[in-house]
């Protein structure tokens, strides 16, 4: 695994790293025992951002990330499971079945038979972008985005899932739709897909 370090900042570091699972093994690591100073982590597609309390604190930290082994796939299976019930019924499933060469109900099959970790969020409050391990269902985005998408959206772009917290503009090809609430500032923590959880949909 190659990780080039980087400051950001007075009081960050930034891991750079070539693949996503290599972000999903790393952030897993550091999650289960942040480095001594460490206030927050953040992942995104092929990087980790560590926040510390000081700058005394960054040497160590990056002493610590460079010897730092990824937590293996098999470790970031254990655990709590979250399950999001989908009604297939969106508007791009027959064109993700043709992107893919699936049948409609393959392309529901293959969504629902694996586990997808959150690999980070991002876009707007509560949105998680899913990654899993199963490449059947990589779709390119549409090619003119949506105006408003509704809370609840089930969509696919590139190599990851999704579920629109709210409603917004988007341009993910929509399979389903849940009334699973993913965003609520009254819960603790109002985000339902934080980095690294671990989420299974289901077909009702």
């Amino acid at each position: 695994m190659t990780r080039t370090l980087r400051p950001c900042g007075d009081t960050g570091l930034i891991v750079e790293l070539d693949t996503l699972d290599e972000v999903l093994g790393l952030h897993a690591a550091l999650a289960a025992a942040p480095p001594d100073g460490v206030v927050d982590l953040v992942p995104a597609a092929r990087t980790v951002l560590l926040r510390v309390r000081s700058a005394a604190d960054l040497s160590g930290v990056a002493r610590d990330v460079r010897d730092r082994e990824p937590a293996s796939a098999t470790a970031r299976e254990a655990g709590e499971v979250t399950e999001i019930a989908v009604t297939y019924d969106g508007e791009d499933l027959d064109d993700v079945a043709a992107h893919t060469g699936l049948s409609a109900d393959e392309v529901v099959e293959a969504h629902t038979d694996r586990l997808w970790t959150v690999a980070f969020a991002g876009f707007t409050p509560g949105f998680g972008y899913l990654a899993t391990d199963d490449d059947r269902l990589h779709v390119p985005r549409r090619s003119e985005s949506r105006t408003r998408v509704p809370a609840g959206a089930v969509g696919l772009a590139g190599e990851f899932s999704g579920v629109y917290p709210r409603e917004s503009p988007g341009g993910w090809q929509l399979i389903g739709h849940t009334d699973h609430v993913l965003w609520d500032l009254d819960r603790d923590p109002p985000a339902v897909l934080l980095p690294g959880a671990r989420i299974r949909f289901r077909a009702r």
